[in-house]
């Protein structure tokens, strides 16, 4: 029948009414004699016929055929139960199956009220066999589905028996001794009491065990023998025997005997019953074959549909039928096998029951929703299994979610019309109609909805709450809800609704059944008993119990409470039986006892008001860890998801809960947390789990009390984004800037502001915050620290004390080393606040973070915890290391933050309300004062702790501590090591910045901290000789055997100047050379006064200046990468770096002011600025200003003059060609033209010749710089005949008109100026009034000089022939220099004069005296020659004309003249030996000491990349580098390749500076240590003499005779004792220095190295390999063998993590459990616990490998474009870095490399099942790579190639998915938007893909980045980052995975 009529009502086609009745009456004629037949008629007509024609013939068959029906003849087939009373008995008979009932010695043990009152089919069928079974003496397996419906079997049958039952429910942790015997101690004597096998086997009951599946494996087997033969041996010396065999001794022997052999007979009524789930279907152990053999196994599946649809209908009476029976076919069909290979978990059918009540009060509800209810489908299944369950639904028309309408909210709660039974009446309004209920509610008085000042209600959990009123009429349930949601909130509120006393349980990992449901103790006289835990006492007092946490326990834990959950029925350890309130009266009705009877015999009712909430994360559907929500689960309550709320809701809750939070923080706020909440991306969903509800509260909480604290701020501190991976840090940092949320930039200037606390009257003030100081009880236990104040630490014990004073529990991560100690204690000391102090280690459990166990004259005694003490007195609880403890550890802290509950091991519990305390027997108040300071390393590589912060994170507030940077470490170090030189510090402070930098960006892998640098400064400061490079050793000696981390670690150091490695010998300073003798050559006369012809008036005008502009250009900051150079040797040089410019540009010129490098370069223009110590530079681009001419003829040059005060760091710019001066400031961008003449129009004629050209047609203007410092500049024209003086504060121009025409001017004085007249070289001597234009009377002269000879006879005079000078210094010679220098004490003014016959000249009384001034020059032998030496190239040299820069610079205060020169003109044969020869330089820097009265040549390096413009460059300078003066004892070089290098020439700076460095070495001076032991000799030392002198004065050691001698005694001499003074016989003591003792010889290196060699041609040998290919295959491997190594490292601590061993509980030998001290006491053995690998559940998803593709791009523009930057080869790189780091890793990682291109985008270059082995194999994919891009078509398929990466990725089976597309940016040339590109990446949220974009053309790729997702694409504009990208990615997803 049924089939025939379910295809009919299958088919859709509509049937005439009189065709439908027809059919039915046809079966009617059929099967007259069915009554089956009744019900499907029944169902079927209900589901075929809507109140149709047809539902009224149905009705009438029904009413003709009831009354036939009922008569008795119709029932023949059906088994049924009869229950016969015969005089021999009562009997039991199902079918055709009796069994004669015996009187139950303890009915209270019987079970009562399980059997319904219409037994389906099904079940009567279970149950005769159960019989059969039962009279054959088997013992029976009911196994089947999760669900109540095997036990209600069980129980139904032992009912119906009258048998009594002893229940057992198996767990995880349940041990032989609950089976067979406990040993309980009684007035200090151990008895072993029997355990329910026991009981049954003797006393006859049945023994029912459930869930045989979850008991550990060895632990059931000790009923083996009891189940086959009846025979158990027991501890306490019985033995069980079986019926049979004991009857038959009973004929033999007395039963005394039998006693006293301690034989116990086993009932003949005894069986089990077991109950299990099929393993592998479900998870679990399966049964051990000798096990399974002894039992009988029957398949109780879930009820035949129509039994269930019959029981469904009963209780939905007003349910339209038809809605019924597709709830049942949905969920029949959810159980199927089908949906079971789809890995959808079992539908619970049982709880359809309850559901369908639900339906029944509330026809109007939304199936959809019930079905949600009962099996939560969108919170625990991935994509797939949602559509496959919303695809069944639609099949049965149950996707009515949207049509129907849910309960809109909760109107009123009244109490019950009955007072005692604990109702309380609901109205809830539904469907605009209010609906009033009946609902079980607590004891208290029900309170209103809504009147909660601490609840916001918002629509949505107005909603929740009132679907939970419907849910909780009929069940238990649970709310599902990421963490911070409110999950704990509404279910408070929820119950305080209804009158409840609340129980809140958090769960943790480690949980056993004892935890939950009953624990031992010891009572005050030693005697054991078993105390019931809040969930037992909260069950019998009808409270409201939360279970938090549920997502954490072990499910074999949960199964205890199944039976509690579904039929409210509870077997404790110790015999107590808790029964169903209903059960419990009818049981007191038919036995006639009374409670006490009842109580007694230990039986109890569970109060029919108890409830369950269960709280819990949402299960992660992909994991095989966190996917908790199994079908035993699902049987066992009502699901409800907490949604997160919409923004309008959060918004209300912020602003209910913290009202004067400032509006636009918290608009920007959730703006942010709900961009973040949206996307599918899994960092941003991580992000957005640190910014739940609560911690946003947190954050406006914290605002509304500090409003003017940036919001950024606190994001950053929630999200602890200082310790997130790179990836989500920019993503987060990106996020906040598309949310317009500012970071603020005044970091500085906050510190600048100097934070420091201070106590004033008992008010403790930090920063700006204050708060009053603690007057403690316990003065010893505030903690005391050395502590330095530093603004960093400052800043974070401010916001400490915000928070504290918020009441917040505080967190503090950093990394090691960097004083969080320290801080708290400074902090808790400021505030005078005792601490308690608990360290956390990896075996740290709940119970020793709370109480520890001791006993004490055998009786247990609790000491409390740190925490426990705290808490009572109101301490500070500091816990450190809190990441190391497991969290499922850590876990209990929660509730103790959040609710200020917690119960401890011993039964009491800690509460935070005082009244309630008072109230309650073992209760402790929380004192106010508590609070808990948490400290943890951050998450991650390389602590891999736990992830203490993911776990609790939002319960505490949370503060980054990080290093101090670097100006507040220099200052705490200072304080440190006040005595070591400052510029040790600075170089420390340097140096281990850089290597933390490094350490954040995964380069290095330890994070180096300030407590290493404390202990450096610490040593440096006790033992100052030491070196500073032998102590950092210290720090660093742990890295000496890696040797990449070694390279990398002395590549910083050296660079910052810490000579590691370096001997103190090694000084290479450059050779000196003696300077010929100065002799006075002769005088220099001022023509003055005389005739009016030399004295020549010249006269002036003045006219303000026109300014155009400012025109506002970009000033870019690039980080600046400063070496110092003394790292290995010490030279002059001693620092040098580069600046990054065009390999094109031309720098032609340098100047400084104070410590500012100015450099201007030509080609474009653009002017750079960088300080000495900085580390950053700044850039300003003037290309636009001069644009290149068309014909690229017109070559700019640039002068620059740096501006002093009040205009510091603003500089003039003069071109000479066209004359053009501008002013830069290089702070703000802002460019202003000055027009210095605005009569004329510049000349806009440019001359037309060929840029080939040499001879300058065009002679240039100059700018004299001299005094820039003064903000004054002179202009002249070269050949012109007038000075144009720009005094830029005025804004004034004086013109000079002169008489002669100019070929050069130096400024000498202010007010004096030297000027040499072209053609003739004649000079002439200008005086101005000081201030220009102020008297009239100032008219400039101009004075003719005349130069004479040394006289060579009386009084005639020869003419010096004039040579023009190159450089005149402005400023005089210091006396005393003036008087080395001259060889004669003489005090006068005085100039230095350089030209090229002379090394230095000095003209003494000039300018000022106006008499004859005397010429003492250093005579060259041979002049320099103007212009280079032949050109490197071409050979010839090539004439230029002059160069325009002439590098030569005097520096008077160090009395030296500094030259660069070419090397043409050193006379290098003097400097180095004739074998050697001489470096390539780029120039020599010729040192011309006048003090010394030596010359030396310094060579400067020749720079590594030079412009191709040489001719240009030659016009620049003689030599490939420009020259300035830096402070007074040093130059600055700038060579033609952008590479600036700082050189000290002053001797007694080099000096100073050589004392430094070999400080910083130390002085290992060779001498042996001695080990001096300083003892009172006593009597052997007979008195003092000198001793016997040795005539041949040979060397002794020893003995008491000779003197001079070493290590004697009483003679004089060297290191022994009880001489009378040191004598030292002279001998030289040649000693081999340490190092060379140390040096390894020569021929064993040579050894190693032979041996090193050949391995490596054996290795090639083997894998065929030739050694050009080696070569070739280690240049890309050399490249990268850093990141490999790092990413190694991550991979193998990773492993180690996962591999990390766990606690084994109930082992027989190991470490004593405190958790079973107790068992211990009364003599159990398996008390201990040992640490083991935890053999993974059976039914776990096995642990899948990552799968990653790497799509490199091979397409032709990589090839073309390898020449401008590398990327094809830096491709190459990154995929042989995939393939080195992930080798022997292909367990972990599953990988491929695809290549795409133009011929398409899947060529296939690693496959993933035949990865390349060794070097060769790897080699040819490279090799494949490079032709490939050489010789395919052109086209890009990056865009099909990604997606094509993620669908097939996303196919297969693995872990996680990765896809890394390597591209240049080059979409737009192919039409890809950016957006598409995007969605690509983005289209499928199991695969994270990441783009990497080689550097591109323009700024195409940093404008791809913008458009594309945070964190998701990379730019590697140098492609050497490309490995670097690669591995962050790596990390990051490494970790988030770990």
């Amino acid at each position: 029948t049924s089939s025939v009529l379910q295809q009919f009502s299958s088919c859709r086609r509509p049937v005439s009414e009189h065709g439908r009745t027809q059919i039915i009456v046809l079966f009617v004629l059929c099967e007259p004699f069915k009554e089956r037949f009744l019900k499907n008629i029944n169902m079927h007509a209900r589901i075929l016929f809507k109140g149709t024609v047809a539902a009224v013939a149905a009705r009438r068959i029904r009413n003709i055929l009831g009354p036939v029906a009922a008569k008795e003849g119709w029932k023949c087939s059906a088994r049924e139960v009869k229950l016969l009373n015969t005089a021999s008995g009562d009997t039991v008979k199902i079918g055709d199956v009796s069994f004669q009932l015996k009187a139950p010695r303890n009915p209270e043990l019987v079970p009562v009220n399980h059997i319904p009152e219409s037994m389906p089919q099904a079940v009567a069928q279970h149950l005769r066999w159960i019989m059969q079974k039962d009279l054959l003496g088997q013992d029976v397996f009911l196994i089947g589905p999760p669900g109540p419906l095997r036990r209600s079997i069980a129980m139904q049958y032992l009912e119906l028996t009258k048998r009594e039952v002893e229940y057992v429910a198996l767990s995880r942790d349940t041990t032989e001794t609950d089976l067979k015997q406990r040993r309980e101690i009684r007035s200090g004597t151990a008895f072993y009491i029997d355990q329910c096998a026991v009981r049954a086997a003797t006393e006859g009951r049945i023994l029912v065990l459930e869930g045989l599946e979850k008991a550990e494996r060895n632990v059931l087997p000790v009923l083996n023998n009891l189940l086959e033969n009846r025979e158990m041996q027991l501890e306490d010396g019985r033995f069980l025997m079986s019926a049979q065999r004991y009857d038959k001794l009973l004929q033999e022997h007395t039963k005394e005997e039998l006693d006293l052999w301690k034989i116990v007979r086993v009932s003949e009524d005894f069986r089990v019953i077991a109950l299990g789930l099929p393993v592998p279907r479900y998870k679990g152990n399966p049964l051990d074959p000798p096990l399974r053999s002894r039992f009988q196994a029957r398949d109780v599946y879930y009820l035949p549909f129509k039994d269930q649809l019959d029981l469904l209908y009963n209780i939905g009476q007003n349910v339209p039928a038809e809605r019924v029976s597709q709830l049942l076919s949905c969920a029949t069909t959810l159980c199927s096998q089908e949906s079971a290979n789809l890995g959808l978990p079992d539908f619970p059918v049982d709880n359809l029951l309850p559901a369908v009540k639900v339906l029944d009060l509330f026809p109007m509800l939304s199936a959809q929703q019930l079905i949600q209810r009962l099996y939560p489908y969108e919170a625990m299944l991935g994509k797939e299994g949602r559509n496959a369950v919303e695809g069944v639904l639609s099949r049965f028309e149950l996707l009515d979610g949207k049509r129907q309408s849910s309960p809109r909210a909760v109107v009123h709660v009244e109490p019950g019309h009955d007072t005692n039974t604990g109702q309380a009446t609901v109205t809830l309004n539904i469907a605009d109609k209010n609906i009033t209920f009946q609902v079980p509610a607590g004891a208290q008085p029900p309170r209103p909805p809504n009147s909660s000042p601490a609840f916001i209600s918002t629509p949505s959990h107005a909603r929740l709450l009132a679907e939970m009123m419907q849910s909780h009429l009929v069940k238990d349930m649970c709310l599902i809800g990421a963490k911070g949601c409110g999950k704990s909130v509404i279910a408070r509120e929820f119950a305080e609704m209804l009158g409840y006393n609340t129980e809140q349980i958090m769960l943790y990992q480690d949980m056993t059944a004892r935890d939950l449901l009953q624990q031992r103790y010891t009572l005050p006289n030693g005697d054991t008993a078993w105390r019931a835990s809040p969930l037992v006492s909260a069950a019998q007092e009808g409270k409201m119990v939360f279970l938090d946490g549920i997502h954490r326990v072990n499910l074999g834990t949960l199964a205890v409470l199944s039976r509690l959950l579904h039929d409210r029925e509870l077997a404790l350890y110790d015999g107590t039986r808790l029964l169903r309130w209903d059960r419990y009266q009818s049981m007191k009705e038919e036995l006639q006892l009374t409670d006490s009877e009842l109580q007694d015999r230990c039986i109890f009712p569970i109060h029919p008001s108890f409830r369950v909430i269960a709280l819990a994360e949402p299960p992660v559907a992909s994991s095989s860890s966190q996917q908790w929500l199994n079908p035993e689960l699902l049987t066992m309550f009502f699901f409800h998801t907490v949604k997160p709320l919409t923004k309008s809701e959060e918004a209300a809750v912020i602003h209910g809960m913290t009202p004067n939070v400032p509006n636009e923080a918290v608009e920007q706020l959730l703006h942010l947390t709900h961009t973040l909440r949206r996307t599918n991306d899994p960092t941003a969903q991580s992000l957005a789990s640190s910014l739940s509800t609560r911690q946003l509260l947190r954050i406006c909480r914290h605002l509304s009390q500090y409003p003017e604290e940036s919001i950024a701020h606190a994001v950053n501190k929630a999200c602890l984004s200082r310790f997130l991976p790179s990836l989500a840090r920019s993503s987060l940092q990106k996020n906040l800037a598309d949310c317009s949320i500012e970071e603020h930039a005044d970091l500085a200037a906050e510190q600048k502001q100097y934070h420091t606390s201070v106590v004033r009257d008992g008010v403790l003030t930090i920063g700006k915050v204050s708060a009053p100081v603690y007057s403690p009880d316990e003065k010893m236990k505030v903690p005391d620290v050395l502590f330095y104040e530093n603004a960093q630490h400052m800043m974070v014990m401010e916001d400490m004390l915000k928070d504290f004073l918020l009441g917040e529990h505080l967190l503090l991560v950093g990394n090691q080393g960097v004083g969080k100690n320290k801080i708290v204690d400074r902090f808790l000391h400021l505030m005078n606040r005792p601490r308690e102090y608990l360290q956390l280690h990896r075996d740290t459990t709940v119970q020793t973070l709370t109480l520890q166990p001791s006993v004490r004259d055998g009786i247990i005694v609790y000491e409390d915890s740190p925490l426990v003490k705290a808490v009572k007195m109101g301490h500070i609880l500091v816990i450190d290391e809190a990441d190391k403890a497991p969290t499922n550890v850590t876990c209990i802290l929660k509730t103790l933050v959040e609710s200020g509950e917690m119960i401890l091991a011993d039964g009491r519990r800690i509460v935070s309300d005082p009244l309630e305390a008072v109230a309650r027997p073992n209760v402790l108040a929380m004192h106010p004062d508590f609070r808990m300071i948490v400290l943890a390393n951050r998450p991650g590589f390389p602590f891999l702790g736990n992830d203490f912060f993911g776990a609790l994170g939002d319960i505490f507030s949370c503060h980054a501590v990080d290093n101090p940077k670097p100006h507040a470490e220099f200052a705490m170090l200072k304080q440190y090591g006040p005595d070591v030189p400052d510029a040790v510090l600075q170089k420390l402070v340097a140096a281990f910045g850089e290597l933390r930098a490094m350490a954040d960006q995964g380069t290095i892998t330890y994070p180096y901290s300030t407590r290493e640098v404390v202990n450096i400064v610490k040593h440096l400061q006790k033992f100052p000789e030491e070196g500073l490079a032998n102590v950092v050793r210290n720090v660093f000696d742990f890295d000496s055997y890696n040797k990449d981390m070694r390279e990398v670690l002395i590549a910083v150091l050296h660079k910052h100047g810490i000579p590691i490695g370096a001997k103190s010998t090694s000084v290479h300073l450059a050779k000196e050379l003696p300077l010929p003798d100065g002799k006075m050559t002769g005088y220099w006369s001022i023509n003055q006064g005389g005739s009016p012809r030399r004295k020549l008036l010249c006269p002036t005008e003045s006219h303000r200046i026109d300014i155009k502009g400012p025109v506002f250009l970009r000033v870019q900051g690039y980080p600046l990468e400063r070496h110092e150079s003394r790292s290995m040797s010490f030279t002059e040089e001693h620092a040098h770096w580069q600046i990054p410019m065009n390999e094109v540009n031309i720098v032609c010129d340098v100047t400084t002011a104070n410590d500012v490098i100015f450099v201007a370069t030509c080609n474009p223009v653009t002017l750079y600025s960088m300080r000495e110590r900085a580390d950053t530079l700044h850039c300003i681009e003037l290309y636009d200003v001069f644009p290149r001419t068309i014909s690229g003829v017109w070559q700019p040059f640039i002068t620059v003059a740096a501006l002093g005060s009040p205009l510091q760091g603003q500089v003039v710019l003069h071109e000479e060609q066209s004359n053009t001066v501008l002013h830069v400031d290089l702070v703000t961008g802002a460019v202003r033209r000055l027009v210095l003449s605005p009569g004329k129009d510049e000349e806009t004629v440019r001359k037309t010749s060929s840029w080939w050209n040499t001879k300058d047609s065009q002679a240039g203007y100059r700018m004299c710089r001299e005094f820039a410092h003064k903000n004054w500049l002179l202009f002249y024209k070269a050949d012109g005949n007038q000075l144009d003086v720009l005094d830029v504060l005025e804004g004034q121009v004086h013109t000079i008109s002169l008489p002669i025409n100019l070929k050069s001017v130096f400024l000498v004085a202010e007010d004096r100026w030297l000027l040499t007249e072209s053609k003739t070289d004649r000079k002439f001597l200008l005086t101005k009034p000081m201030h220009m234009g102020a008297e009239e009377s100032g008219v400039c002269q101009l004075h003719t000089i005349s130069e004479e000879a040394v006289s060579t006879g009386f009084g005639n005079r020869t003419v010096m022939e004039p040579a023009a000078p190159q450089e005149v210094s402005s400023e005089q010679l210091p006396n005393e220099n003036l008087s080395t220098a001259l060889g004669q004490k003489i005090v006068s003014p005085n100039r230095l004069v350089c030209d090229t016959h002379t090394y230095a000249s000095v003209v003494v009384g000039f300018p000022d005296l106006l008499s004859l001034n005397e010429v003492y020059s250093f005579k060259r032998t041979s002049p320099l020659t103007e212009g280079r030496g032949p050109d490197m190239f071409f050979g010839s040299s090539r004439s230029t004309g002059p160069a325009k820069r002439v590098n030569c610079v005097s520096l008077v205060g160090a009395n030296q003249v500094v030259r660069a020169l070419p090397p043409t003109q050193v006379p290098l044969a003097d400097i180095y030996p004739k074998d050697i020869t001489p470096p390539m330089t780029a120039a020599y820097l010729e040192v011309t000491d006048l003090n010394s009265k030596k010359v030396k040549y310094i060579p400067v390096p020749r720079t590594t990349s030079m412009s191709p413009y040489t001719v240009w460059i030659s016009k620049v300078s003689d030599t490939d580098v420009v020259m300035a003066p830096l402070g007074t004892g040093g130059v600055v070089t700038v060579d033609m390749g952008g590479y600036v290098r700082l050189w000290e020439t002053g001797l007694d700076h080099l000096q100073r500076s050589l004392l430094e460095w070999r400080n910083m070495i130390g002085s290992e001076d060779g001498r042996p240590v001695q080990i001096t032991i300083q003892r009172d000799s006593g009597h052997d030392v007979t008195s003092p003499k000198h001793g016997k002198i040795d005539p041949t004065n040979a060397p002794h050691v020893g003995g008491n005779q000779w003197a001079g001698g070493t290590g004697g005694r009483d003679t004089a001499g060297l290191g022994g004792k009880g001489g009378p003074y040191r004598l030292d016989a002279g001998h030289k003591v040649y000693q081999v220095s340490q190092a060379e003792k140390d040096a390894v010889p020569e021929e064993v290196k040579r050894a190693a190295r032979e041996m090193a060699e050949k391995a490596f041609k054996q290795r090639l040998k083997e894998i065929e390999m030739s050694e050009y290919d080696a070569a070739t295959y280690e240049r890309f491997s050399g490249a990268v063998r850093r990141q490999v190594q790092s990413l190694r490292i991550i991979l193998d601590s990773l492993q180690a993590k996962g591999k990390e061993r766990q606690w084994l509980k109930n082992q027989a030998l190991g470490e004593l459990d405190d958790a079973k001290i107790i068992d211990g006491l009364t003599g159990e053995k398996a008390i201990y616990k040992r640490r083991g690998e935890l053999e993974p559940e059976l039914g776990t998803p096995q642990q899948k490998p990552k799968r990653l593709r790497l799509l490199a791009d091979v397409s032709g523009s990589m090839y073309r474009f390898n020449g401008v930057d590398g990327r094809l080869e830096r491709s190459m790189e990154a995929v042989c870095m995939v393939m080195e780091a992930l080798e022997s890793y292909e367990h972990k990682f599953k990988y491929d490399i695809v290549g795409h291109s133009g011929d398409g985008f899947d060529i296939e270059l690693v496959r993933c099942e035949k990865v390349p082995k060794n070097n060769k194999q790897r080699l040819k994919v490279l090799k494949t790579m490079l032709a490939h891009s050489q010789f395919c078509m052109s086209g890009d398929y990056t865009l099909e190639g990604t997606e094509h990466a993620v669908k097939e990725l996303a196919r297969e089976e693995a872990d996680e998915h990765f896809v890394i597309v390597l591209s240049d940016a080059n979409l737009e040339r192919y039409g890809i938007s950016p957006d598409r590109f995007a969605r690509a990446l983005t289209s499928n949220p199991q695969v994270h893909a990441f783009a990497i974009f080689i550097g591109s053309l323009g700024d195409q790729a940093d404008r791809l980045q913008r458009t594309l997702p945070a964190g998701r694409s990379f730019v590697a504009m140098d492609t050497k980052q490309i490995p670097q990208i690669l591995q962050q990615i790596f990390t990051s997803t490494m970790l988030s995975s770990a």
